[in-house]
């Protein structure tokens, strides 16, 4: 399994952190765990199941315990901190920090920083954070992008015709967000994030034209950057022999990363739109989500009656 990393770097410069010591190493130091950690039972001494990949978040509860300690209490407690060599150290409420907290850091090369948020505010902000730049992903060949809210996963084989429905639904008013390779994170257990590699953002491919630049094109109210996945769209072409649904009835999912999409699966023919089947799909899919399912109310409307015809 991919393991990501974030530097700390950029995670000083997105919560713009003060600096109180700065490791010698610091461009160089990664974080890999989205999860952070208020040290409580570590400055107590306790350290069964401490993990050291963790930024540790000094608040207002530990530095007033802390404070109420001999300094040579203090200074053993911070050494067998540090020694762990944890990512960095925040200290919270722009709170002091104590002199012993600053000598261990330069004798284990630690970096010592400061926010002045208050400490359940920027433990919240930096967990979502690191959820997103740390989440597990992967690409998919398709196209992404935001149909009345909603976002939209097309894939199909090249030349299904992807593309050109993308560029349909942009003239129509929806958002493009991603074409050809679509980078898709999961940033909780039930959520995908769809995205555009850099290199190709806002850029489409169109067959006997060549490259388009969406935002250029059409301004910058017809892109996005990312969008929650909340719908798969197969299109495939039309087959004879293949029986497709009519009705609905049967919800059907498509696994990414382990999380269940609703998807549904569109023949593509000549004389279809496209653009507008897929503006239903997702006005649709909007709908089921808020309770209301059109195939299982015209399913319980025929019941009805056929048990109005038996009854006479």
């Amino acid at each position: 399994m991919n393991v990501f990393s974030i530097p700390l770097t950029s995670i000083i410069s997105e919560f713009h952190l003060e600096k109180a010591y700065e490791a010698s190493a610091i461009n160089s130091v990664e974080v890999i765990n989205s999860e952070v950690n208020r040290p409580g039972m570590q400055i107590i001494g306790f350290f069964s199941y401490f993990d050291s990949n963790r930024i540790q978040i000094l608040g207002k509860v530990e530095i007033t315990y802390l404070r109420e300690r001999t300094h040579e209490e203090r200074l053993e407690c911070f050494e067998k901190l540090l020694s762990t060599k944890m990512p960095a150290i925040v200290v919270t409420r722009a709170l002091e920090i104590f002199p012993e907290l600053m000598e261990m850091a330069k004798k284990y090369d630690v970096t010592i920083l400061r926010s002045a948020e208050s400490t359940s505010r920027f433990m919240s902000a930096l967990i979502s954070y690191l959820n997103l730049h740390l989440a597990p992903r992967i690409t998919r060949h398709g196209v992404l992008v935001e149909v009345y809210g909603e976002g939209i996963l097309i894939l199909g084989n090249s030349g299904v015709g992807k593309s050109e429905t993308a560029v349909e639904l942009v003239k129509r008013g929806h958002r493009f967000v991603a074409d050809d390779a679509v980078e898709i994170k999961r940033v909780s257990s039930k959520t995908l994030v769809g995205s555009a590699p850099d290199i190709i953002r806002h850029f489409i491919e169109l067959r006997g034209i060549g490259i388009v630049d969406v935002r250029r094109i059409f301004g910058m109210g017809a892109v996005k950057d990312t969008e929650k996945i909340d719908m798969v769209i197969h299109l495939e072409l039309w087959s004879t022999v293949k029986q497709y649904d009519r009705l609905g009835l049967v919800d059907e999912y498509t696994n990414i990363l382990g999380v269940n999409i609703p998807s549904v699966t569109i023949p593509v023919r000549p004389g279809r739109n496209l653009a507008i089947i897929v503006e239903v799909a997702a006005m649709n899919n909007r709908q089921k989500r808020m309770g209301y399912n059109a195939a299982e109310e015209l399913n319980q409307r025929l019941m009805s009656e056929m048990e109005k015809t038996f009854t006479v």
